[in-house]
């Protein structure tokens, strides 16, 4: 008697993928093809990523104002800065105790980075300068937040021409060249095309052009940092932010992917995702 063919069910996984003979998740097939493979399900995958994703959206959202404003008057700034600090750090650490190995390498390689980055960017070479002189210590576990969030959102887009999306903001680059007020455009813009065009995660760069800028309007709105007119050594103009300024997450997010892949081991140009 000829043995019934078995459906898909039959084959899936505890994870939901299809793991017949010869057949790859078509889902996962576009992500390699993208760029952003090897997703590693350390928080759960799903709804709970996703809410990961969005504590991290509004840690950055509500903790920038109650830091800038010490939450409206009502506290001293010490005391409101303490707040937004305890929370950020203590929301990393959690991440941390949770985390798969692959995980924690990634959160301390880009605190690794970003932290002298940060000083040098704003204490050397002053390109901008923060509300109350030092870099607050809630900044380099927001840089964390932000990469983590970027990857997630480049991940739900993975079917979306994101990629050359930074593209859009080519006219408004123009001007800043043309008029002469933003000047150092040309060299982010520069720079970002060059991530996407050779850098492994094509989409995280071009994704973090829109969450940075996001992220750097609210924050110089707001008043917790503030970048200089003019920018030092180079003789260039900037806008307060920076259009572009995702160019530096782009370089910071290049540096991470590549020094997590050498930890580890992997010298493959993929993009490494954690849901």
């Amino acid at each position: 008697m000829r043995r019934p063919e078995l459906g898909a069910e039959e084959f899936r996984s505890a994870d939901g993928h299809d793991q017949r003979p010869g057949l790859e998740p078509a889902r996962e097939q576009r992500l390699v093809a993208g760029g952003v493979a090897h997703v590693v399900s350390s928080d759960g995958g799903g709804a709970m990523a996703m809410s990961r994703g969005w504590v991290f959206a509004l840690t950055i959202a509500i903790g920038l104002p109650i830091a800038a404003t010490d939450l409206g008057g009502l506290l001293d700034r010490w005391v409101a800065e303490a707040l937004v600090v305890a929370w950020c750090w203590g929301l990393f650490l959690h991440d941390h105790v949770t985390a798969d190995r692959r995980r924690r390498i990634e959160m301390w390689t880009v605190l690794a980075f970003a932290t002298p980055m940060e000083l040098f960017f704003s204490e050397v070479w002053l390109i901008y300068e923060y509300q109350h002189g030092l870099m607050p210590l809630f900044v380099p576990v927001g840089h964390w937040f932000l990469f983590d969030l970027g990857r997630r959102v480049a991940h739900a887009l993975v079917d979306r021409p994101v990629k050359w999306s930074p593209l859009l903001l080519l006219p408004l680059v123009a001007y800043g060249a043309f008029t002469g007020t933003g000047t150092v455009e040309v060299v982010l813009f520069i720079g970002m095309l060059l991530f996407i065009r050779f850098g492994p995660d094509p989409a995280l760069y071009a994704v973090m052009t829109w969450l940075a800028l996001a992220m750097e309007l609210w924050g110089t709105w707001l008043g917790n940092w503030a970048w200089a007119a003019d920018v030092p050594w180079l003789g260039l103009t900037s806008w307060n932010p920076p259009l572009l300024v995702g160019s530096f997450y782009g370089l910071g997010d290049l540096l991470v992917g590549l020094a997590v892949r050498w930890r580890l081991g992997q010298g493959s140009s993929e993009a490494n995702l954690t849901s």
